[in-house]
């Protein structure tokens, strides 16, 4: 099986220290920690900036394939509500066949100089609770990156090299269970 990695800057792997948009080295990104991790080619469709696209996704995953999506935080940073955010992954994912989609709700944001107000922290975590039962009515996985504690950077958005390993270590038993153990 083959995995998408579909994101913003944190699966693209965007280093928070770069000013030019650098990226940590592929050994501290979570999505080639996760082809590792996992056994799997994973390919890393993550984008600086990226928000959840307002239109149904034109292609789904192959046969052999499996989509990973995490997106929503720019989303808030922009001023979209939760709730908007969980219509437009809705939207996104309509054209997604059932089974073939993990949708991961992203480490919520953190004060930071990025983020100066609590209405975004708050924002942020709310996402969870909304992608969650969004993917379970659509037949996708569900993972909370919350869940695994990603420590994020000076900035309270990006990931710290070790945000990265949290996520991935999370996100391989979330594969293993969502993609691995329903085709045994």
């Amino acid at each position: 099986m083959r995995l998408l990695c579909y994101g913003d800057s944190n699966t693209y792997g965007f280093d928070p220290r770069s000013y030019l948009g650098g990226r940590y080295p592929a050994s501290e990104r979570w999505v080639d920690l996760l082809a590792v991790l996992c056994g799997m080619d994973c390919e890393n469709l993550g984008a600086n900036g990226r928000t959840i696209p307002l239109r149904p996704m034109s292609r789904g995953p192959a046969p052999d394939e499996g989509l990973i999506i995490m997106l929503g935080t720019n989303d808030i940073l922009q001023g979209l509500a939760p709730a908007e955010c969980a219509r437009r992954m809705e939207v996104f994912l309509s054209g997604c066949e059932k089974g073939r989609a993990l949708v991961v709700a992203p480490p919520p944001l953190e004060p930071g100089s990025w983020v100066a107000d609590n209405a975004l922290t708050d924002a942020s975590r709310a996402l969870a609770g909304l992608y969650g039962p969004l993917a379970a009515r659509l037949g996708q996985g569900f993972a909370d990156a919350s869940a695994w504690e990603p420590r994020l950077a000076f900035d309270g958005v990006h990931l710290l090299p070790e945000g990265h390993r949290a996520l991935a270590l999370g996100i391989s038993r979330a594969v293993k269970r969502f993609f691995i153990n329903k085709e045994a």
